[in-house]
């Protein structure tokens, strides 16, 4: 059993919930396994093969699936590439190398390679954003544009929200699914298929729980590249005044929005990164 799981069962349990989307993706697509130092990594493309490219990297506890609400909008216009990160719950490899290295750029590195992609967009949100930004400060020439959605690495990491989370999830599976409400900041509606999927997978998954590396500065100031940074004013997990305060010190060129009522999941924004990946 991958260790990044708590049972086979559950992991079998995530799998098979993704294949079966994977089956209903909104848009035609490829799946394609790219071979990489770290082991196997799973694409799922769509769009016009003669479009731009542009690849999506989701944040921590998802998949491809993150983007579901976005691809059919974003693959009229680009060749999208939406990646499963690795040692995530998708059906890339499980392999967690240290982030506090060049071992996700040289990933990454392979991924491209592999779809015979030298440059692209790139889009992040949370844990991807800060794989995006990681990519970007040590490879500017291979990102056109860079779109961050509640990116780690920027604002202080907030820890308050575990202890909470640790005390909901002492009333069992309602418990489980208000931490988990109150982390992603999503409606705790019975009804909200969102949060249901969420719960599933950090009942059988068990996330990174190593603190995302700050960027220094000087990394940011070599991003010369389009930037736009969107934050949740409510994000439980980021310090979202302090991400915005950064970017527009150290990267000026680049939008900075702050989303009020927001918190760290940042949902219904297709339009908004389309506008600005095409410039």
């Amino acid at each position: 059993m991958s260790a990044i799981y708590k049972s086979e069962a559950g992991a079998s349990e995530i799998r098979r919930r993704y294949l079966r989307s994977l089956d209903d993706w909104p848009v035609p697509a490829e799946r394609i396994r790219v071979p990489t130092r770290e082991g196997e990594t799973f694409v799922v493309v769509s769009g016009p093969e003669d479009a731009p490219p542009l690849l999506l990297l989701h944040g921590s506890g998802a998949n491809a699936t993150m983007w579901w609400d976005d691809i059919a909008v974003w693959s009229r216009h680009f060749r999208v590439h939406a990646v499963d990160l690795i040692g995530e719950p998708g059906l890339s490899a499980p392999s967690r190398p240290p982030l506090a290295s060049d071992a996700y750029a040289l990933w990454l590195d392979d991924v491209l390679e592999g779809l015979g992609v030298p440059s692209a967009s790139v889009v992040g949100s949370s844990l991807g954003g800060w794989m995006a930004l990681d990519y970007a400060t040590r490879r500017p020439e291979r990102v056109t544009r860079l779109a961050l959605l509640c990116p780690g690495g920027l604002g202080g990491q907030r820890m308050g929200w575990l202890f909470k989370a640790l005390f909901l999830r002492l009333f069992g599976r309602r418990g489980i699914r208000r931490s988990v409400a109150v982390t992603a900041g999503l409606s705790d509606s019975p009804t909200s298929t969102a949060l249901d999927h969420v719960v599933l997978v950090f009942t059988h998954f068990r996330p990174r729980t190593e603190r995302l590396p700050l960027f220094p500065d000087a990394d940011l100031r070599r991003l010369a590249m389009p930037v736009e940074v969107t934050v949740g004013d409510r994000d439980a997990l980021f310090d979202s005044e302090g991400t915005a305060r950064r970017v527009r010190e150290n990267v000026p060129h680049a939008t900075v929005r702050r989303l009020p009522e927001t918190g760290h999941a940042i949902l219904g924004e297709t339009d908004s990164v389309l506008a600005f990946l095409r410039g």
